[in-house]
């Protein structure tokens, strides 16, 4: 039961609020409280949902529940616009994970951690929609903001527990020593995203703001959070400073601050002050420290300063996905390895380097595909708490292997050990789609996006699982992507994708047109000629004419080709690609049967069920 020791103390804290006001809900969070057993806890998190639910029914649609399902009534107060839509995200998350309870036998342990996670969620809204207080003790801090009433603050948006790390800056007079600040920060981070009491956005988001001129405030609103971390650094031979503090944005009131200064003779001098900022802020925020995640916090993977260092530039390096970053990557994460075989974060590296090197192409996958498993394999051996290792199986299992529970597996061992996991959060996600369970789905992919709410990959990945029922909203993210980045290929491609399921051809197939390979100019007035004159059906057409015969001499994706000849109504040809993807093991075959491949109007073929069957997909979602 310990492992959902934090969910527990804050449902304990709301029942308190709850007690005089609502007895049934009282009854219900009481007995889950009581609760050792997974499915009992499972079955009472629906029955808090189900008294919640029920009394929304009546006063927001003004009507008795009778036996009416909760996704019916959930679904109508989204529709009406009666809850937060965050709210109706949460809500389907709990009801499609308590439904598990009735079954013990279909469900891992670890989901009750989200079910509890999402029963919180509701009830605090669901307090402040009562005019209930939420009372919470404030920090000494706190204090000195209430208002000149007096009046304690309980508006839980102010007390919420989110929190950014800007970029680092370097005061090194050797700029080349910023890839060591960035190590430090990024470990600090790490420390911080491991505390599941805690909301903290990604390094890829705040990294917009390195060069920034926006104001505390400003930045925090963009990003969604309450707080905000601010730090400089030098290093200067074996020693370093390092300045951080903690700001609450809202009135840019300094919270704490903290100068240190070390020199540099074992490679703990760096981890513990790495660990003591982390718990410095999180003891700042209120934050509950689960006994696991102290035990993660403190951990230190390698005791060889030289090992570490190489690690951080290795790391500085293999985020950009050119050539000769990517090279300089494996060239200064062998070192570490070298200097200490048993770390395992370089090995991890260096399989998410060979991921990259056959993502962009300069890798084959015949050569790539035994070095990442190699090197995986090797990081968790050595260390399976290591958050990256799980996230990268978890890719693997998925893209590569088609082993839908392993990558299950693997991703939800990533967010037990570090629930603040992005990339675990919105590959999962997508993994939901596959797997046709779209309200989870939409849970994580939700999650993710508020998390990393400025990344252009991780807003397309999102906006991708709201084709499934949430058009506008994924219309809304892509457009947010393109602002950020306009040329971003990916953030086009699903533009002209989400365009198209809105009806909007004319958008969809100027955008294609943008992206679409071995294109010149003179084919794409010809293609848009053809829009005009004969609609959308016959300008794609007349695309695919073009994209066989780059095909001829070019790979091209052959799920991506039957996706458009479904479009223009050519379901053989397009089950004739869809069988060939199957063949090669094209990697974005596990999306076949999502309705953008028309998967429905297919699934009854003799020569799609044996596919289907074979890679254990569903054919329909389940209940």
């Amino acid at each position: 039961m310990s492992i959902w020791s934090t969910e527990l103390k804050e449902l304990e804290r709301l029942n308190e609020s709850l007690t005089g006001h609502f007895p049934e809900l009282e009854k219900e969070t009481g007995q889950l409280l009581k609760t050792g057993d997974e499915n009992v806890a499972m079955l009472y998190s629906r029955r808090c949902l189900e008294v919640i639910v029920t009394d929304l029914c009546e006063t927001e649609l003004k009507r008795p529940r009778k036996t009416e399902p909760l996704k019916g009534i959930i679904d109508k107060l989204n529709k009406e616009e009666k809850v937060p839509s965050y709210i109706i995200t949460s809500m389907h998350g709990l009801n499609s994970l308590s439904t598990y309870g009735a079954h013990p036998k279909d469900f891992d342990p670890d989901q009750v951690k989200p079910a509890l996670s999402n029963l919180a969620i509701i009830m605090k809204w669901y307090l402040r929609y009562k005019g209930i207080e939420i009372l919470i003790e404030p920090s000494s801090v706190e204090k000195e903001a209430i208002t000149g009433d007096g009046k304690q603050i309980t508006d839980a948006t102010k007390l919420q527990k989110s929190v950014a790390i800007l970029p680092f800056i370097n005061d090194s007079p050797d700029q080349e020593n910023t890839y060591f600040i960035n190590g430090v920060m990024e470990e600090i981070l790490n420390n911080l995203q491991r505390i599941k009491d805690l909301r903290v956005i990604s390094r890829t988001s705040a990294e917009q703001y390195r060069e920034s001129k926006k104001s505390v405030p400003e930045i925090a609103e963009e990003l969604g959070v309450n707080y905000i971390v601010e730090g400089s650094g030098q290093k200067y031979g074996t020693a370093f400073r390092l300045r951080t503090q903690l700001i609450m944005a809202e009135h840019e009131t300094h919270l704490w601050g903290e100068s240190f200064q070390q020199k540099i003779t074992d490679v703990e001098d760096i981890f513990n002050i790495q660990i003591q900022i982390a718990k410095s802020i999180a003891a700042e925020l209120k934050a509950v420290i689960a006994p696991e995640e102290k035990q993660l916090i403190e951990k230190i993977p390698t005791a060889d300063l030289e090992a570490y260092d190489a690690y951080l530039k290795g790391y500085h390096y293999w985020d950009d996905l050119s050539l000769e970053s990517l090279n300089k990557a494996l060239e200064y994460l062998n070192l570490a390895i070298e200097k200490d075989p048993d770390f395992a974060p370089p090995y991890a590296g260096i399989a998410q380097v060979w991921v990259g090197l056959a993502q962009t192409g300069f890798a084959a996958p015949e050569v790539a595909g035994p070095k990442i498993y190699e090197n995986i394999n090797k990081a968790l051996e050595l260390d399976p708490d290591f958050t990256d290792s799980h996230f990268v199986n978890g890719i693997i299992a998925v893209w590569t292997e088609w082993d839908w529970e392993k990558g299950e597996k693997e991703f939800l061992k990533a967010l037990e050990l570090n629930p603040n996991d992005v990339m675990s959060r919105i590959y999962y996600a997508h993994l939901l789609v596959i797997l046709k369970r779209y309200d989870e789905a939409h849970f994580h992919s939700q999650m993710a996006f508020e998390l990393d709410p400025m990344n252009p990959l991780v807003m397309t990945l999102s906006a991708n699982v709201d084709y499934n029922g949430r058009i506008q909203q994924s219309l809304e993210k892509i457009k947010k992507t393109l602002e950020i980045d306009p040329e971003n290929h990916f953030a086009l491609l699903s533009f002209a994708d989400a365009s198209y399921f809105n009806g909007d051809y004319k958008n969809s197939i100027e955008t294609e047109l943008k992206t679409w390979p071995g294109l010149d100019d003179e084919a794409r007035e010809d293609i848009m000629a053809v829009f005009k004159d004969k609609g959308y059906v016959e300008a794609i057409n007349t695309l695919l004419t073009y994209a066989e015969e780059y095909a001829r001499t070019n790979y091209m994706g052959p799920i991506i080709m039957g996706k458009y000849y479904y479009r223009v109504g050519n379901l053989d040809k397009a089950i004739e690609y869809y069988i060939k993807g199957y063949e090669i093991h094209d990697p974005m075959m596990p999306y076949f049967t999502c309705p953008m491949y028309g998967f429905d109007d297919i699934r009854d073929d003799p020569r799609i069920i044996p596919i289907v069957e074979k890679m254990n997909l569903p054919f329909t979602a389940p209940n």
